[in-house]
């Protein structure tokens, strides 16, 4: 295993990914705070992602709209016009002085959403015309609504995968060191791979390959835009988020990390299967090994890890990079804590998507702020 020490915890062995030189494993997992104003990231962001930035150390945003169609939440940021790219720059600044190297997650939600998201009230756009049922939203009680979407026309998808390339440029413009595609959890290039959303009758509907199209003509327009030593794309085949399941998601998640190699990407995110939906683990046969094998690039694996199974992951190589949600979001210093083995800060859910500035998002304390026996 590359920078392996004896008796270092695996997840905190160096790593070199393309051009990034990383000094440990553990990288923060893109988590939406619905803390941006009128979808304008704002100055109390800079302390969040400064907070859990450590040097050599990988960040991943939190997913950002890659155009005024992309929406279905409130107070996201997005990344489609100059004062959002503005409002990046000072934050993307402070990541770096602390010697993190920063990732912009690129979102369209599809038919995650409903008009009054959309600009003049529009349908949310998606693959299909079928509506998502309301569902409860992920801070356990309230309910969300989604407008029934518009099917896009065949020549309409070319401009959105343009709104991904344009957002791609923006978010260079922004000093960010490269993007993430959000290709998962049910948001758009998945209510096209997905078989339990796609519907369509064209060439990007029907077989594996059609379906798999449109986020791959994604992956090839950012690449083209940005290169693709700078791209990387999360994907959850076996996910079943915004009602997307798919009858065969072991191949489907094949299909696309062999079509991913032609493009030489920087690397794949993937959700464990053990994650079906939000807050939701099963127990799952299936495995990301065979997908892990067939990718060339630097492999990711999210969704559930603790430090024990991430350590076992690395070691065992199923994963080169793991990337931690929840606990780094309660844990500014969590590669700190994991190095020394302390006790970790327990996250408060109520407060994940509270529009609140400071409240369960930059006061989550520092190893040296609390007494502990180790």
């Amino acid at each position: 295993m590359e920078g392996k020490v004896q008796g270092q915890q695996p997840l905190l062995t160096p790593y070199k990914m393309g051009k990034f030189h990383l000094s440990h494993r553990v990288v923060l997992a893109p988590l939406t705070r619905q803390r941006s104003w009128n979808n304008v990231p704002q100055p109390h962001a800079i302390l969040y992602y400064s907070q859990r930035a450590t040097k050599g150390g990988l960040l991943l945003t939190e997913a950002t709209g890659v155009s005024d169609t992309a929406q279905g939440y409130a107070h996201t940021p997005g990344i489609w016009t100059k004062e959002q790219v503005e409002a990046w720059k000072p934050i993307v600044d402070a990541v770096h002085a602390k010697g993190s190297v920063f990732i912009c997650q690129l979102w369209h939600v599809g038919r995650v959403s409903n008009r009054d998201f959309q600009p003049n009230g529009q349908a949310p756009i998606s693959s299909t015309d079928k509506a998502l049922t309301p569902q409860i939203r992920s801070n356990g009680f309230d309910v969300a609504e989604f407008s029934a979407p518009r099917r896009l026309r065949t020549d309409e998808i070319p401009l959105v995968v343009n709104d991904f390339r344009l957002a791609a440029g923006n978010a260079m413009e922004a000093g960010f060191d490269g993007v993430e595609i959000h290709g998962a959890h049910g948001y758009l290039p998945d209510q096209f791979m997905k078989d339990e959303v796609n519907d369509r009758t064209d060439k990007y509907g029907g077989s594996l390959e059609n379906r798999c199209r449109f986020p791959l003509e994604v992956v090839e327009a950012v690449v083209k835009e940005i290169g693709a030593d700078k791209v990387g794309i999360r994907l959850s085949p076996f996910g079943h988020h915004g009602q997307a399941g798919d009858s065969n998601p072991a191949a489907l998640g094949l299909y696309m990390a062999e079509s991913l190699n032609k493009y030489n990407i920087l690397y794949c995110h993937m959700v464990e299967p053990r994650i079906r939906a939000p807050g939701e683990m099963c127990d799952c046969p299936h495995s990301l090994a065979p997908i892990r094998k067939t990718f060339n690039g630097t492999f990711i694996a999210a969704g559930g890890y603790v430090q024990q199974d991430g350590n076992n992951a690395v070691a065992e190589d199923r994963a080169d990079l793991v990337a931690f949600g929840r606990w780094f979001l309660a844990n500014p210093d969590l590669p700190k804590r994991f190095a020394v083995n302390a006790p970790l800060n327990k996250y408060n859910r109520e407060t994940f998507y509270s529009p609140e500035p400071v409240i369960g998002y930059t006061d989550y304390p520092f190893l040296e702020d609390v007494s502990y026996e180790p």
